[in-house]
C-alpha cells in the first residue's frame, strides 16, 4: 500500500484497488491532519521575536537534520493549518530557510504577515514550544556558484532568502545586493546582525524606478554574470524582462522567484 499526496488529493492504491477520496471528505473527517503528523517531519519551535513590523523571526529544531540534504536556497512547506477547517492549499504554506544550522540541528526563517490568509495568522499565533510539521521545497532559487558577479535584489518577503544566497556564494564572488521597502525599518538584519544589501526607498510595485536604481550597477557586470529577484511577482516580472531585453543577459544567467502578487494567497 502506497501513500502520496498529489495535487492536493490522496491517491492510495494496492495492486489493483484504488480509493481516490477528495480532501473535502479527507478534512471532515481529520485524515488530513493525521496524514500530516504521520508522513512530515517533526518540528518544535525553539524560538520567536518580532524582527519588523510585519515579519518574526522563528527557529524550530528537529531531530535528523544533521544527516539531510540540503542546499541554501531550498524552502520548507510548513503545515500551519492544523486543525483548521481549510483546503489543503491553505494549510500548508512556503518559507524560506533563512539559516540552516546542521550542527545543532535548526532551521531559522524570516515569516512575514503582510496577508489575512492561514500563513499570516499561524505566524502571528504560534509560540515557543509548538510543534509543527514541514516538507521540503527545493526548486531552482538555489545557490548558484557558476557566475562571476552577481546582484541580488528584492523586497523584505525575500530577504531571508536573499540573506542565505549571499552568505553562502563564495567570497571570491563580486556580489551587489539591494533591497527596497517604503520604510527602512522593514529591513531586519541578518542573522549574524550585517546589513550587506543596499536599501532602497521605494513603494510597493516601484516599476521603473526599481530598474533605474539597479541599472548602473547591473551594467558592469560582466557577461558571466547572475541575477537573483525575490518578492512581487510585478518586480520579478519587470526585472527578468529588463535583464533579457535591454542587457541581453539569457536564461540561465536570471533566477527569479516570486514570493507573493496582489490579491493572491498561497503562493509558492
Amino acid at each position: 500500500m502506497s501513500v502520496r499526496l498529489y495535487n492536493y488529493q490522496l491517491y492510495i492504491s494496492r495492486e489493483v484497488v484504488h480509493f481516490y477520496i477528495t480532501i473535502t471528505k479527507l478534512n471532515k473527517m481529520g485524515l488530513i491532519d493525521n496524514l500530516a503528523s504521520k508522513l512530515l517531519n517533526k518540528a518544535v519551535i525553539v524560538h520567536k521575536s518580532k524582527i519588523a513590523d510585519n515579519t518574526f523571526h522563528i527557529r524550530i529544531h528537529s531531530s535528523g537534520l544533521k544527516s539531510v540534504e540540503y542546499v541554501p536556497g531550498y524552502f520548507l512547506r510548513i503545515f500551519c493549518g492544523m486543525g483548521m477547517s481549510v483546503n489543503l492549499k491553505d494549510k500548508i504554506r512556503s518559507y524560506s530557510v533563512w539559516y540552516f544550522d546542521r550542527k545543532a540541528e535548526t532551521i531559522d526563517i524570516a515569516a512575514c504577515t503582510h496577508s489575512n490568509g492561514p500563513g499570516s495568522k499561524w505566524v502571528q499565533d504560534c509560540v515557543v514550544g509548538d510543534t509543527i510539521y514541514f516538507g521540503w521545497h527545493k526548486g531552482k532559487f538555489i545557490v548558484d556558484q557558476s557566475a562571476d558577479s552577481y546582484v541580488l535584489v528584492g523586497d523584505t518577503s525575500a530577504l531571508g532568502h536573499l540573506y542565505e544566497i549571499y552568505r553562502n556564494l563564495s567570497v571570491s564572488k563580486k556580489i551587489y545586493g539591494f533591497v527596497y521597502a517604503e520604510n527602512e525599518k522593514d529591513i531586519f538584519p541578518d542573522i549574524d546582525g550585517s546589513k550587506p544589501f543596499q536599501f532602497l526607498q521605494l513603494a510597493a510595485n516601484p516599476g521603473q524606478r526599481l530598474v533605474q536604481s539597479i541599472d548602473v550597477t547591473a551594467r558592469q557586470i560582466s557577461d558571466s554574470g547572475m541575477v537573483y529577484v525575490g518578492g512581487d511577482s510585478r518586480s520579478c516580472v519587470q526585472l527578468n524582462q529588463y535583464f533579457k531585453k535591454e542587457l541581453n543577459w539569457n536564461s540561465g544567467q536570471i533566477k527569479a522567484k516570486p514570493f507573493w502578487t496582489p490579491d493572491k494567497t498561497g503562493l509558492e
